[in-house]
């Protein structure tokens, strides 16, 4: 139970997201939140009156515990921490979509300033074997961390633009991971520079908070909140309403943490960490900004601290337990009304449903086995087969789940869950009275290469059971004289025997059960059922192995897939493919002709505003000496200045996000690159194509690219 301590009304609204706490003088604890036209307020209530001096820090006119940062940009990002401990005080760090801002709130002065493509989420801490506390970003598919002085210390690329970010102990060595949550629905546990595991979800995860050893929580964008301890998720709730903050808080002092959820609807709750059941629950009026803890009275009492979008600020603590028992006893009645209301309700459809059934069981036809009427036989089991479709002229290729029984008992409907394959995460499948079974077939298409688990309820009494969807079932066996051979490939050579090869193939396809292979040297082709495209994997007896495709995606998956399956922790491979690396070589001469073209547009903005400035100073001279002609003159030049800048300003802002697009694809390709190759050559892939765009070197880049080392 959680008890208000405090409630402020700031007169400042707060952005979603953008709140942070943190100690700048070292001893004050101060809120720090983003609010509208790119400032930052901070809130100190333990110095009134404090002077400011001149520089981005302003005092605030409305209130005097308020003091105004201006950005001047909009703000994407906000955190607060120790980035040089040698300060012994918190700074203040603030990404926007263009450059990252470090401020030191308590001298009024700035740290460091670092243009970078865009900074969707911050974190700040200790990464790993890193030395000093790292400032890291993320933004438009890459990850950087900077120290104290604004030096690089870490990069790395990721699939998509990152959304959240969190550090974490994943594997409990003592040292934090990072946690990284992007737009295509994969949260990634970087070991340094190295991903060492990742959890696929259904939508873009929009926050992330470590609770304590390698448990963490997680938001998606659809309203989904849930724990994961390492890759095992504890629990997920859904609701219709986005979670927009959550935080660790220990809230009944057990030295677990429970996790906080702010919501948009205002709601706040906070749920048990081991079954999400919610324990505390309050409600603001507007929707919830952000949610951090401090000690914001400095009583030697921590407070977890709840903001608003409409400024609105309260301060719980963990309640004491005779405190917690007089709550308790002032809702216990009618939270014990409340759940005998729904036993009831429940008990009474439960009823209900029995009072149907016995109708229409007497109005069925004799059952003849064991020589009962209308009764399930107790033999009766649910049988599920999985299988490819190649579809029709009136359905598109798809997996077919077929779900049976063993007998002729009817199956009156059919409930499917299963994560990102579903509109809802779930399908029912509920058969006309005159076309009831004992077999239903449903059709599958799962949009991304993962495995899935189908969790099936039949209903003519309920049976349950689990099945999974193999993770290249969308991959159909085909005639290798069926389709030309793809172009592109990835070779590799592997230790182990071709049984274990076969078996990952059984594991990890759909293949037809008269399907038999022997020994290598062998071939096997798919085409894709979403858009036929080709895949032929050739294994010869040496132990090399061809993946040819024209995906460079669909290659990277399946070297993870097999290499996770056959335990191989290094893997070097050689790799072409022809037609993205053209696209890609035009994405890098669009980086070269924008990063001109924005040095071009910026000097003459430069030397618009100086012209500007200057007829300004001419226009008014004519007026003061009463010279309306010239005035008039000098006003309609200073209007068409004003028009060209404007023009200037917008072809600007067009420019820079085909830069942000052709950087994103570059990022993607270097990713793309590193997931081809695993472990050290993975991590060495990654490091050399950073240098080698950092040098210019674009020749070297594919190179790297294709076989591994910049070398020779």
């Amino acid at each position: 139970m959680l008890v208000p301590v405090f409630t402020l009304k700031l007169s400042h609204k707060i952005l979603p997201r953008m709140v942070a706490l943190g100690k700048y003088d070292g001893t004050h604890p101060c809120l720090a939140a983003a609010t509208q036209a790119g400032k930052i307020f901070i809130h100190n209530p333990h110095s009134r009156g404090q002077h400011i001096t001149a520089n981005r820090l302003a005092q605030s006119g409305q209130d005097s515990d308020i003091s105004l940062l201006n950005i001047n940009q909009a703000v994407s990002c906000l955190t607060a921490g120790v980035l040089n401990p040698e300060l012994g005080y918190d700074s203040l760090l603030v990404g926007t979509q263009t450059n990252l801002f470090a401020y030191d709130v308590h001298n009024n002065t700035d740290l460091f300033y670092r243009e970078e493509n865009g900074a969707n989420a911050i974190v700040l801490g200790m990464l790993g074997d890193v030395s000093s506390p790292l400032a890291i970003i993320g933004g438009n598919c890459s990850l950087q961390g900077f120290d104290c002085k604004g030096e690089e210390l870490f990069w790395t690329v990721t699939g998509d633009n990152v959304r959240s970010l969190a550090l974490c102990d994943f594997d409990g060595d003592g040292k934090k991971e990072l946690l990284v949550g992007s737009e295509d629905f994969d949260i990634r546990v970087f070991k340094e520079d190295e991903i060492v595991a990742e959890m696929s979800e259904t939508e873009t995860i929009t926050a992330l908070s470590s609770m304590y050893g390698s448990r963490f929580g997680y938001a998606l964008s659809n309203g989904t909140v849930g724990v994961y301890d390492k890759t095992a998720r504890y629990w997920m709730i859904k609701s219709k309403n986005h979670a927009m903050s959550i935080h660790a808080f220990d809230l009944n002092s057990d030295g677990v943490c429970e996790l906080i959820t702010g919501w948009s609807n205002g709601k706040v709750d906070a749920r048990s960490d081991r079954t999400g059941e919610v324990i505390f629950k309050d409600n603001f009026a507007s929707s919830i900004a952000g949610v951090v803890e401090g000690d914001y009275r400095m009583d030697g009492n921590t407070q977890l601290i709840c903001c608003s979008v409409d400024g609105e600020v309260r301060g719980y603590l963990p309640g004491s337990q005779e405190l917690k028992g007089n709550l308790m006893d002032t809702n216990a009645e009618q939270d014990l009304i409340r759940e005998l209301s729904q036993k009831k309700q429940n008990l009474l459809l439960e009823l209900r449903n029995y009072e149907e059934n016995t109708k229409v069981e007497l109005s069925t036809q004799v059952n003849e086995v064991d020589g009962e009427r209308g009764v399930i036989p107790a033999n009766t089991q649910l049988q599920t087969a999985l299988s490819v479709n190649l579809g029709s002229d009136s359905q598109s290729a798809h997996v077919e789940l077929c779900i049976s029984t063993s007998n002729d008992t009817l199956i009156r409907a059919v409930l499917i869950f299963a994560e990102g394959i579903f509109e809802g995460e779930s399908h029912v499948v509920h058969p006309s009275p005159r076309n009831l079974s004992g077999h239903i077939q449903v059709p599958l298409t799962p949009p991304k290469d993962v495995p899935v688990d189908l969790h099936i309820e039949a209903f003519f009494h309920v049976f349950e059971l689990t099945r999974q969807l193999p993770r290249f079932s969308m991959y159909a066996l085909s005639s290798p004289v069926s389709a030309p051979e793809p172009l592109s490939y990835v070779n590799f050579t592997i230790s182990e025997r071709v049984q274990r090869v076969v078996m990952w193939l059984n594991q990890s396809f759909l293949l037809p059960d008269d399907t038999r292979i022997q020994s290598a040297p062998f071939q096997v082709c798919f085409t894709s059922l979403r858009d036929a495209g080709q895949l032929c994997i050739k294994i010869k007896p040496s132990g090399e192995i061809s993946v040819c495709t024209d995906d460079i995606d669909l290659a990277g998956d399946i070297i993870q897939s097999m290499a996770s399956f056959l335990a191989i922790e290094d893997l070097q491979v050689e790799a072409d493919f022809p037609a993205y690396f053209e696209e890609l070589r035009k994405a890098l001469i669009k980086v070269d002709d924008s990063h001109t073209m924005c040095q071009k547009l910026t000097a003459d903005m430069a030397d618009h505003s100086n012209l500007i400035r200057s007829m300004l100073v001419r226009a008014e001279d004519s007026r003061l000496m009463g010279d309306m002609k010239n005035m008039k003159k000098r006003y309609m030049e200073l209007y068409d200045l004003n028009r060209d800048l404007l023009t200037g300003y917008k072809i600007r802002c067009t420019n820079h996000t085909e830069l942000l697009n052709n950087l994103k694809a570059v990022n993607q390709a270097i990713q793309r690159a590193g997931r081809l190759r695993v472990g050290k050559p993975k991590a060495q892939v990654i490091a050399a194509c950073r240098d080698a765009i950092r040098n210019d070197n674009i020749n070297m880049l594919f190179r790297i690219m294709r076989v591994g080392t910049a070398s020779s």
